[in-house]
């Protein structure tokens, strides 16, 4: 054989292998419906979401899975706490831990965590670009640890904060004082409200001093840290390569403390149950500031006495930012596929674009109170043109939640080494303060001092200058 046809003989076979090696590269790799590849997932999921995402399993089994072979199995975990402690005990291969799952979902710590022992799979050679394109940019970049682009965690369904309203209470006191939604817009006007239905409630008892209602809770206290930082321009945790800079700024910590802690302490904030919608079914608060995949949770009545109980409306508005802020949370766990053998992730792969493609992710928002992932569905004419039925609370609560996402720069904190327990002293350290000072200042107006008298010392310079420097403290010990 000559050498030209030798060389034309190499080039078709290098054209040959390029092509099956393609080929084999996650999109067209080979399974068989007659001996199905099973996949297992790990949720948080319950109650209304996790039927709606075991229907959605379901479904794909009986359609795709069964063309294709693939064989999904659902398991809830129960918590975020319990799955990700799951998670870890099967990685680690701890004595009595399941199998590691194929797919778990995952918040970006405990994620960046399971990546750091090498068994997270970089799924952005499984995806096009124009699929990539297709999801929301801050959804799709929240897994690029690296920042090269990598994709190790996959947005199946988000969640964000919204301002959830007793809006049966909240007509008698807007009628009786002129009190308006646009008051609620930002977070130093929901303060004053929050003073104003407080000294409102405490007028119709003449007879008994100081003893006006709270009108405010909020869930996820580090979010209001976090988030409320970033509308004064300030990033708490800077992450750059998995290294953490930290910028607690005194004078965004000042604005933080006095439009929650200081509320607080004098009565207009509260948080007595185990969630802030307990607070609305006792009637402790009015509004309170939660995750809109808990909305569902809102209850319809509210409980006076064990014998006495009235029923409530709900509403929904977005959630107040501090007069100028353009950032809104990003929250809700992504789906993190696990190492394993080709046709397991792309097993994976195929079940989780099904999941999220538009009539899927939409069905299992209009179910869940989550949000969709991709740009097309995170519409309302989408949303209400797909058919679903949509209770009128999960309406309000996914326009709201659109409008959102669309006007606002969606932020959540990357990943980095210690990131959850930072998180964490953010979570409590301020709400922990706030609830213990109060019960300090309800005891002191028990023995006869006015609510000015049982406060004076907790809004001293004194008092904020001390929690911020043991709260600095504490942060500093994750700075890499």
């Amino acid at each position: 054989m000559g050498l030209q046809k030798k060389k034309a003989l190499l080039s078709v076979l290098c054209a040959a292998i390029l092509i099956l090696t393609v080929a084999g590269c996650g999109s067209k790799t080979p399974l068989d419906p007659k001996n199905p590849t099973s996949i297992t997932v790990w949720t948080y999921y319950n109650g209304d979401q996790l039927s709606a995402f075991d229907s959605l399993v379901e479904e794909f089994n009986e359609t795709v899975g069964a063309e294709e072979g693939i064989i999904v199995k659902s398991v809830s975990q129960g918590s975020v706490n319990d799955l990700e402690a799951n998670v870890l005990a099967a990685v680690q291969g701890e004595v009595g831990a399941d199998e590691v799952p194929n797919i778990f979902m995952a918040y970006a710590d405990t994620a960046y965590t399971i990546d750091q022992m090498g068994q997270v799979m970089d799924l952005k050679d499984y995806l096009t670009e124009e699929e990539k394109s297709a999801y929301i940019d801050s959804y799709i970049r929240e897994g690029d640890f690296a920042g090269t682009g990598e994709i190790k965690i996959f947005p199946t369904a988000k969640s964000l904060e919204v301002l959830v309203l007793n809006k049966t209470d909240w007509d008698a006191f807007a009628e009786a004082t002129g009190a308006s939604y646009d008051d609620l817009a930002d977070i130093e006007g929901l303060a004053a409200t929050a003073r104003r239905y407080y000294e409102w409630t405490d007028e119709r008892t003449p007879d008994i001093p100081d003893d006006g209602r709270a009108f405010f809770g909020r869930d996820a206290m580090a979010n209001y840290m976090l988030i409320g930082s970033m509308q004064l321009g300030q990033e708490i945790f800077e992450v750059s390569d998995g290294k953490m800079t930290l910028h607690f700024d005194k004078a965004v910590a000042r604005k933080l403390w006095d439009n929650y802690y200081i509320p607080f302490i004098k009565g207009y904030f509260a948080a007595t149950g185990r969630f802030r919608s307990d607070d609305i079914k006792t009637g402790n608060i009015i509004a309170y500031v939660g995750a809109s995949s808990g909305v569902s949770f809102f209850p319809e009545t509210v409980s006076v006495s064990d014998s006495e109980s009235y029923p409530i409306e709900m509403d929904v508005l977005p959630c107040p930012q501090f007069d100028g802020g353009h950032y809104a949370v990003q929250q809700g766990a992504g789906m993190v596929v696990t190492k394993g053998e080709e046709p397991e992730v792309y097993a994976c792969m195929e079940f989780l674009k099904w999941f999220t493609a538009d009539e899927r992710n939409i069905k299992f928002s209009v179910d869940s109170g989550y949000l969709p992932v991709t740009k097309t569905a995170n519409h309302k004419d989408a949303i209400v043109g797909s058919g679903a039925q949509i209770k009128e609370g999960m309406l309000k609560t996914l326009n709201v939640g659109v409008d959102t996402v669309n006007s606002n720069e969606m932020y959540t904190t990357k990943a980095f080494e210690g990131g959850t327990k930072a998180r964490n002293i953010l979570e409590y350290s301020l709400s922990d303060k706030a609830a213990a000072d109060r019960e300090t200042v309800v005891s002191r107006m028990a023995q006869g001092l006015s609510m000015e008298e049982s406060v004076a010392e907790f809004e001293l310079d004194d008092n904020f200058d001390a929690w911020y420097e043991e709260t600095l403290q504490r942060l500093q010990e994750f700075v890499q």
